[in-house]
């Protein structure tokens, strides 16, 4: 009989060591300029088809991480591979045609839609700078698109000011379809959102993925949504990935201190449930990444921190099969695991 062998992953998105660093003068004569290291050697694998989860705190670089990645900053160092493409040595003329296979979805539904402009207009520019339609048939593809995201023909003439904010990010996300996109960043597409309207916003863009074969990086804070929408999950902190696994992994087997605190603090809608559940309180406040501490940056705040790891960095390394994990308590000196320091704290 013969044995079926399941089909490797094809690889979309690679970012390797990927560096964002924006400068700061300071001082009486403006002379001593210091680096806030916003994403600090960041690297990751995103496969065709699956939706990558991206979180932690606000201020850890995860936005920041996504709009490097789309080149609306600047690459520090680090490459960012798209198809075998290499984004991070481009100019803007050379990345430009890449631009209409990767698109955005941005966290304020309204600061990012031109105020002035009709929702049609807003939705039409991308075809316009792309050269890919027009009149009567440009038309029709914004109309199709208002609908397929959930709005009418009609709305085409409105302006963004003449909506609710669920119906200005299904305008964004309308607009991100426009070029037939392979790969889109969800910047925190759901975080100015009610929660009831979350829920529809996502399982949307669930259904959207599925009818065009969508890739996704969806940025979010809100874990128990990540959770949802997620293949595998990424957790970052003070600029660095920390931990990276399957959804279901992650959830039910954390391995780094950061991510078992973020995921102890979810709340927990049963009461008797949340009763009998221990939170992990982290003290002390997020360090500057202008100064990072010594060694791992989560130290200052953890509560298993040991003196190696005010001295050497750990590195993400493969503790199981598809899970990275970034801390020296996943395996110490004496060869026990994270798990068991817990058990026996």
């Amino acid at each position: 009989m013969e044995q079926r062998t399941e089909s490797p992953k094809e690889v979309l998105l690679e970012v390797k060591n990927l560096k964002k660093y924006f400068y700061s003068k300071s001082g009486f004569i403006k002379s001593n300029v210091q680096a806030i290291k916003a994403v600090d050697d960041v690297s990751f694998t995103i496969y065709k088809g699956e939706t990558f989860g991206l979180v932690g705190e606000s201020g850890c670089g995860k936005s920041t991480t996504g709009r490097t990645i789309i080149r609306l900053y600047d690459v520090t160092d680090g490459d960012v591979i798209f198809d075998g493409a290499n984004l991070s040595q481009m100019t803007q003329s050379q990345i430009r045609p890449y631009r209409k296979r990767i698109q955005m979805i941005f966290q304020d539904p309204y600061a990012s839609l031109n105020a002035r402009m009709t929702v049609g207009d807003i939705i039409g520019e991308s075809l316009d700078i792309h050269h890919l339609a027009k009149g009567k048939e440009r038309q029709e593809i914004i109309w199709n698109l208002l609908e397929r995201v959930g709005l009418s023909k009609e709305h085409a003439n409105r302006y963004p000011h003449e909506f609710s904010g669920g119906q200005r990010q299904r305008i964004g996300i309308a607009r991100s379809l426009a070029v037939n996109p392979d790969f889109i960043i969800c910047d925190e597409p759901i975080s100015a959102l009610d929660v009831s309207i979350q829920a529809q916003v996502v399982n949307m863009l669930q259904d959207l993925q599925k009818e065009m074969g969508l890739t996704y990086l969806f940025i979010a804070h809100d874990l128990s949504m990540v959770k949802h929408i997620s293949d595998r999950i990424g957790v970052m902190y003070l600029g660095k990935l920390v931990e990276v696994a399957s959804s279901d992994e992650l959830y039910d087997n954390p391995k780094h201190p950061y991510t078992q605190a973020l995921l102890s603090a979810i709340p927990i809608p049963d009461p008797d449930v949340a009763k009998n559940s221990h939170r992990i309180v982290l003290e002390g406040d997020v360090p500057s990444p202008m100064n990072p501490p010594s060694g791992c940056r989560f130290r200052t705040r953890c509560r298993y921190a040991m003196d190696i790891c005010s001295k050497v960095e750990p590195v993400l390394v493969e503790i199981e099969p598809g899970h990275f994990s970034a801390c020296h308590l996943n395996k110490n000196s004496e060869g026990v695991s994270f798990q068991e320091t817990v058990q026996n704290d």
